[in-house]
């Protein structure tokens, strides 16, 4: 490719590069955001983050529940240690698990549930939570592309 043919190609390889980021869905916590992968029906929220080998870091999963209600979540065939972090309709964190452990004890797996009802689970790699020194209360806010699920 002729150089000025190559100029004029940089700036769209950068353009289309930006438009793909600006697609990946991600929230914001602690003055951070987190590119999340979206668990919005029965299948996806049951598989999570099973059988994986890693989360890369800054990434995580959102989980997004019909109703708000008591949550608990199990690590069940789970290899990769995480905080579960349950937030209100409203976004607001209203109970952690922090440093769950990987589990292969199959439906032997113990549950971690939500001290109190949650419509959003944000999953992160274990000690995001500790780093970041969340509190119950924090705010959880999505980015462009991530509707919040009705009456939340």
């Amino acid at each position: 490719m002729p150089l000025p043919a190559r100029l004029l190609a940089l700036p769209l390889l950068l353009l289309l590069s930006a438009c793909a980021s600006a697609r990946t869905p991600w929230v914001e916590l602690g003055g951070e955001r987190f590119k999340v992968e979206i668990a919005d029906d029965d299948d996806e929220r049951a598989r999570g983050l099973m059988f994986r080998d890693v989360l890369d870091p800054g990434h995580g999963m959102l989980f997004i529940h019909d109703r708000q209600e008591r949550q608990a979540y199990w690590m069940k065939n789970t290899r990769i240690p995480l905080d579960i972090l349950y937030f209100d309709q409203d976004r607001r964190l209203v109970s952690q698990q922090r440093d769950v452990p990987p589990c292969s004890a199959g439906d032997r797996c113990p549950p971690y549930p939500s001290r109190g009802p949650a419509r959003y689970v944000l999953e992160l790699n274990a000690g995001e939570a500790a780093r970041l020194k969340l509190e119950d209360g924090a705010e959880l806010r999505f980015g462009p592309g991530i509707a919040p699920a009705p009456g939340g």
